[in-house]
């Protein structure tokens, strides 16, 4: 796997085909998968980005990003972790944009185990 695609680091994945309300499209999302299985796997887990609206602010499960030099981000945005998924990264990577900072990643941990009940 390419050395660079480790946790945090926020990527363009193509989502598309897609079924019934799944997040689709060419957007950014940051990996979640341990680095051990980002080196050896080409299925990474993934938290898609969405636009940042207040109505998805209010949502425990996500949590908002600003832009900044270091994560590549170009507007307010919302990492939505109930659309966690994995995908073939041989597949669907795009591009790598920037890497989040550890208290996004820190937030990011909360609303996983939210959404996972653990």
């Amino acid at each position: 796997m390419n050395f660079e695609l480790y946790r945090g680091v926020i990527i363009d994945a193509d989502f598309n085909p897609t079924l019934g309300s799944e997040t689709g499209k060419i957007r950014p999302c940051i990996i979640v998968t341990n680095d051990i299985y980002n080196k050896k796997l080409p299925i990474i887990q993934v938290v898609p980005i969405t636009t940042w609206t207040e109505k998805k602010s209010v949502i425990i499960t996500n949590v908002t990003i600003p832009p900044t030099e270091q994560n590549g981000l170009t507007h307010l945005s919302i990492a939505d972790c109930l659309q966690t998924r994995p995908i073939d990264y041989t597949e669907r990577f795009k591009s790598i944009r920037g890497v989040v900072e550890p208290e996004i990643i820190r937030k990011i941990n909360l609303a996983l185990k939210l959404v996972f009940n653990l």
